[in-house]
């Protein structure tokens, strides 16, 4: 029986074409799978396609080559260009301080009502961005929930001020860091701090030592993506923060403006506000747009 069970299986791979034809043949099918495109999927596409590309093509050829090192150069975009990045780098630094400890404790700590924090978390990737600014004048203005307290007691006063920019990019993008960091929690082996703590570290040791070392690419492409979302901010910092050159006044509502009264400074600014998304969309390639 034993020396008869491979006969057995070569007569039926002769008479089923083998098992190398059967993984030929059903290469082939996936390739054709693959590579077909049946006709009323492919023009859709196509027309998506060219809805998205289309306005970029535009900008890209309408641009004011010849004249974009001097109008880049101009002071009033230099200022719009260097408030923006400072600005966003802030931005970004809050999110880190106070969003990577809110990531994690949404991915490790079971508590009542975390669907709920997690929704409140990410209301502001599909709140409007105006509402948004209202709602952060509402709390932090000067008559505002907090910010009457603010004002009265320590004197400060957040709104149409640089420190009402940052805050307003920050609201916006820490989601995306957020969202970021707690995918990665959840993808780590959490076996790791365990051990760290039955070796006698602290939770905040452990925290410090093993899992941010882990999540490190999580944490990094969240800030990327939380300082492109802070660089682009439009809604909320000019409804909270306003339009004030050398102030508050950062590229895209520059942006805003110079369309106005010089075209060609808006397109130059847009130039490089397109050129940042390019950079962070080839930073983040490698993890989240390669192929599993």
């Amino acid at each position: 029986m034993t020396l008869s069970s491979p006969r057995r299986t070569d007569a039926a791979d002769t008479v089923t074409g083998g098992p190398r034809r059967r993984r030929a043949s059903g290469l082939r099918g996936s390739r054709r799978a693959r590579g077909g495109a049946p006709l009323p999927l492919l023009v859709p596409a196509l027309i998506g396609l060219a809805f998205l590309t289309l306005p970029l093509v535009a900008l890209l050829i309408r641009a004011p080559w010849r004249s974009m090192p001097d109008l880049l150069t101009s002071p009033e975009v230099w200022q719009a260009l260097r408030l923006s990045l400072v600005c966003a780098t802030a931005a970004t630094a809050v999110c880190l301080v106070i969003g990577v400890p809110l990531a994690w404790l949404l991915a490790r700590v079971d508590f009542p009502g975390r669907g709920l924090v997690r929704a409140l978390v990410t209301l502001p990737l599909v709140l409007p961005p105006v509402v948004g600014g209202v709602a952060l004048l509402m709390a932090l203005g000067r008559n505002g929930v907090v910010g009457k307290w603010l004002d009265s007691w320590f004197g400060v006063t957040l709104p149409f001020t640089t420190t009402g920019v940052v805050i307003a990019e920050a609201f916006v993008a820490m989601p995306f860091l957020v969202i970021s960091v707690e995918g990665t929690l959840r993808a780590a082996d959490p076996r790791y701090e365990e051990a760290a703590t039955t070796l006698g570290a602290s939770p905040f040791t452990a925290f410090r030592r093993v899992t941010l070392p882990l999540i490190a690419p999580g944490v990094a492409a969240g800030a990327v993506l939380a300082w492109a979302r802070a660089l682009g901010e439009f809604g909320a910092t000019i409804t909270f923060a306003g339009n004030f050159p050398g102030r508050t006044q950062t590229m895209p509502l520059a942006v805003y403006l110079a369309l106005q009264n010089d075209p060609e400074s808006a397109i130059a600014l847009s130039l490089v506000l397109l050129a940042v998304s390019v950079a962070v969309l080839a930073g983040l390639r490698d993890r989240w747009m390669s192929p599993q």
